[in-house]
């Protein structure tokens, strides 16, 4: 779907470079997130005080009930991978939210960005299993007794190529449908009258959207922990 008006891309097309914005509007946004989320961040770790105020009261009751959630689902000896499960649901939160502003494109509408988090944490949820049991790890794909194997190995491992689609296609398309949504009313409508309900109910699909990849990756990085069976 063409948007109405994207502004980097504009400005990518005012400086020569129209082709690389249209081909890879999905980088562009990707790299406006990440900069935003650090320029956040930065600020934020300059303001954190001894005594919070209230911005850093709800900051930090929002991370540690993240982070509570998480381990009431790992356990405690999942606590370290907190870093990584936090920046995938803030990262894939803010790429679902930015959609809803006039000019920006999320970039989880495209099947690329969300590939590639859901290769990250695929790939990182065998480097947890082979940390925590090293060669043994493959008795996870061998099934209860040998002679099953035949049978299991090759399931266990269209399962984990499954985790990757369904990952990947699950937010791409939810995101996807929402900005045809958008670009129908905003078409039909106008830019001012146009989608209030709809971009209300957009900020919800976001935030289910990235707590969904969130929970899922905590339950494969918890299956890679636990001892085969």
């Amino acid at each position: 779907m063409a948007h109405p008006y994207l502004f980097f891309v504009k400005l990518f097309e005012a400086i020569g470079l129209g082709h690389f914005a249209q081909s890879n509007v999905h980088v562009i946004y990707s790299w406006v997130v990440m900069i935003l989320l650090l320029a956040l961040g930065a600020l934020g770790g300059k303001g954190v005080k001894l005594i919070p105020g209230k911005a850093q009261n709800v900051f930090e009751i929002l991370i540690s009930g993240i982070e509570e959630f998480m381990v009431d689902v790992t356990g405690e000896e999942g606590r370290w991978l907190f870093p990584l499960a936090a920046t995938i649901f803030i990262y894939i939160f803010a790429c679902n939210l930015i959609g809803l502003v006039p000019g920006f494109f999320p970039p989880t509408a495209s099947l690329n960005t969300t590939a590639s988090c859901a290769l990250t944490v695929v790939i990182f949820t065998h480097i947890i299993g082979i940390k925590y049991h090293g060669a043994k790890y493959i008795k996870h794909f061998l099934g209860p007794v040998w002679w099953m194997i035949p049978i299991v190995f090759p399931i266990e491992v269209i399962g984990h190529v499954a985790r990757i689609l369904s990952l990947s296609f699950r937010l791409f398309g939810n995101m996807m449908g929402h900005e045809l949504v958008l670009g129908i009313l905003f078409g039909l409508a106008g830019a001012f009258f146009a989608p209030l309900p709809i971009m209300g109910l957009g900020i919800f699909v976001a935030l289910v959207q990235a707590f969904v990849f969130f929970l899922l990756s905590i339950m494969y990085f918890t299956g890679s922990m636990e001892h085969a069976h």
